[in-house]
């Protein structure tokens, strides 16, 4: 029966496989004989979803009866491993995270084939088609490279155990909202290129797409802010962003799709731009494909990353090649017949915009930059070199300053034409606003001073611009209809300040303590209680109790804990959180010194959750603007 299941998992992928074949050569086999043809793409597009997805419940079901006669299984998995992390270990390791990614992948192409039938039919069958061609690329990798029912020439008695790191509830949720932003920016790939074959943009097809681009940009939102959770409670080290490679991989399609986003509404509403946004939506899924293969190509050290045979990633880069080059070709062959209509005057909301995706798509080409070009010298024999925080925060920073003031410009604008003395009135009132916020709280510090300013700033012109659609309208609930637009920019605003004071007012200290020893940090007391052991079912730990104290009363105990996995005998670090609104306290354990002693880490970090409310806020907004337009247009 267990080796049916893994069969059954397998015959699944190439049928689904067949199903891409059928989807992708229907139009140029059938087309001349048969017009049913079109009735043939539509229904392959709907039936490869149920077909991937019976696939992944049977390596789920492998998982769970330990059929260690699977490499994959065997490889990241072990009988004392509790059976939540059994299910969320299907997508840990490279095979799995690959089929996984298939699945999502045709789940947004069953959506996309759902939901298109409003558009006309022939671009509609391109448009699938495209999606197909996607599918079918990553599903002969998965076939050919990757296939997670690979069966062990020898049957262990056990398995290896998943990586330590990785048993937490951060794998649970992670990567498949992750996977669900990086693979919907497939439906817009597609689309674009759809537009470049039939050589024009209408504004019913961006109005059409849009909900689609927030739909994915709200899970990139969502999946990159749970992984710098997951980051900051797990790995020990108390920070929420590292500039890790597979880090910025994720952060990049974001950032193009923030642009994208933004383009679309002008693409749109002034029927501008037309040909920026399907160069966009093009190099938005290119950097989710450079994500996969920057991630399983070999190349990178980092915890995020699939460190696997250089093949798989070869594959994948020339798939990246094929994807990208075959688009930017068919771009540059029909981009000349696809014309704006309207023109704007150079102070209008239109130019901010355009500053704006120019803002973006610098930053992203910056990060890009400050990722690959380490790769490029290595591979050319040359001296390594790493880039880390110094750099990104001498090139990033100062381009994510003038884009979030363009945030608070764009409410107060106009189209077409702007009077600028609305932003001079409103830049000095709001720098009036927080000093005066700054005196209050005794807090004088240039970078301070700036992100509040710039967190009032986009706050306080989101409120004029709701006030001002109210009594222009005089509907609170038609001015409502913008609610997914204020809560996005109003959780970038909560986002910025919560980052600015977190990095410039934080605590940190490594200290050796040992039993009964106290060390202050701000107001807190942080007393060395005892030491205990646990026993898990899969570890052992040592926990350490810290007592936190303010004004000789106590406010909690901390339980930071050294783990040991019996499977890999690697010490892991689990830290000690007390979360609050205004401030975390974060305790951490480090080497057992002696005589009893520790090294221990304590962090003191002031309004370092406003980063993940902002990211937070974001995502729902997005989600409601999706949502929202997807009922107004059926």
């Amino acid at each position: 029966m267990n080796n049916m299941v893994s069969y059954i998992g397998f015959f699944l992928i190439l049928l689904a496989l067949f199903n891409s074949v059928i989807l992708v050569s229907s139009q140029p086999l059938l087309s001349k004989f048969d017009r049913s043809y079109q009735q043939v793409i539509f229904s392959a597009s709907k039936i490869q979803f149920p077909i991937v997805l019976l696939s992944f419940i049977c390596l789920i079901y492998s998982f769970l009866i330990n059929d260690f006669s699977l490499k994959y299984v065997s490889s990241n998995s072990n009988s004392a491993l509790p059976y939540f992390y059994k299910i969320s270990a299907s997508w840990a390791g490279h095979e799995g995270s690959l089929l996984l990614w298939c699945l999502i992948l045709s789940f947004w192409m069953f959506l996309a084939s759902n939901f298109s039938k409003t558009l006309d039919i022939n671009f509609r069958k391109n448009f699938l088609t495209i999606m197909g061609l996607i599918n079918l690329g990553f599903l002969l990798f998965l076939v050919f490279t990757s296939n997670p029912f690979e069966k062990n020439l020898s049957i262990p008695i056990d398995g290896k155990d998943l990586n330590p790191l990785l048993q937490d509830f951060g794998l649970i949720v992670h990567p498949p909202i992750l996977y669900m932003g990086y693979v919907g920016l497939s439906v817009v790939f597609s689309f674009a290129i759809t537009c470049c074959i039939h050589k024009e943009f209408k504004p019913e097809w961006a109005n059409w797409i849009r909900p689609w681009v927030l739909a994915s940009w709200s899970f990139l939102t969502l999946g990159i802010a749970l992984g710098s959770w997951w980051a900051y409670y797990e790995l020990g080290w108390g920070g929420w962003w590292f500039w890790d490679p597979v880090e910025n991989a994720s952060f990049m399609p974001w950032l193009m799709t923030t642009a994208l986003i933004h383009s679309l509404v002008m693409c749109e509403q002034k029927q501008v731009f037309k040909n920026w946004t399907i160069l966009l939506s093009i190099f938005a899924f290119s950097l989710s494909l450079l994500g996969t293969f920057l991630v399983r190509s070999g190349i990178l050290i980092s915890v995020h990353s699939f460190a696997n045979d250089p093949a798989r990633g070869i594959f994948i880069l020339s798939f990246l090649a094929l994807i990208v080059g075959g688009s930017l070709f068919i771009y540059f062959l029909n981009a000349s017949e696809i014309k704006d209509k309207n023109k704007f005057n150079l102070v209008s909301k239109e130019t901010f915009f355009l500053l704006n995706n120019i803002l973006l798509v610098t930053a992203t080409f910056t990060i890009l930059l400050g990722t690959i070009y380490p790769l490029f010298l290595d591979l050319l024999g040359l001296e390594k070199i790493s880039v880390g925080i110094p750099y990104y925060n001498l090139v990033f920073l100062p381009l994510m300053i003038p884009l979030v003031f363009l945030a608070g410009c764009i409410p107060i604008l106009q189209f077409s034409s702007s009077n600028i003395s609305k932003v001079l009135k409103s830049i000095i009132l709001i720098l009036i606003l927080s000093f005066l916020i700054l005196y209050i709280f005794d807090k004088y510090s240039i970078p301070i001073l700036l992100g509040l300013f710039l967190f009032l700033w986009v706050v306080v012109n989101l409120i004029y611009d709701l006030i001002k659609r109210i009594i222009s309208t005089q509907s609170f609930s038609n001015s409502i209809s913008n609610v997914g637009m204020y809560l996005a920019h109003i959780g970038l605003a909560v986002f910025i300040l919560g980052a600015t004071i977190v990095e410039n007012n934080k605590t940190e200290k490594e200290v050796i303590m040992g039993i009964g020893d106290t060390i202050k940090i701000k107001e807190y007391s942080f007393v060395f209680r005892d030491m205990k052991e646990k026993q898990d079912t899969n570890f052992d730990a040592l926990i350490g109790v810290f007592d936190v104290e303010k004004d000789g009363q106590l406010i909690t105990t901390l339980f930071p804990e050294k783990r040991i996995y019996f499977s890999s005998d690697l010490p892991m670090t689990e830290a000690g959180i007390e979360p609050g609104f205004t401030r975390d306290l974060y305790v951490t354990l480090g080497n057992f010194i002696d005589q009893d002693k520790w090294s221990v880490r304590i962090y003191h970090k002031p309004l370092v959750r406003l980063i993940w409310l902002g990211a937070i806020l974001m995502a729902l907004g997005g989600a409601i603007n999706s949502i929202y337009r997807r009922k107004r247009k059926s």
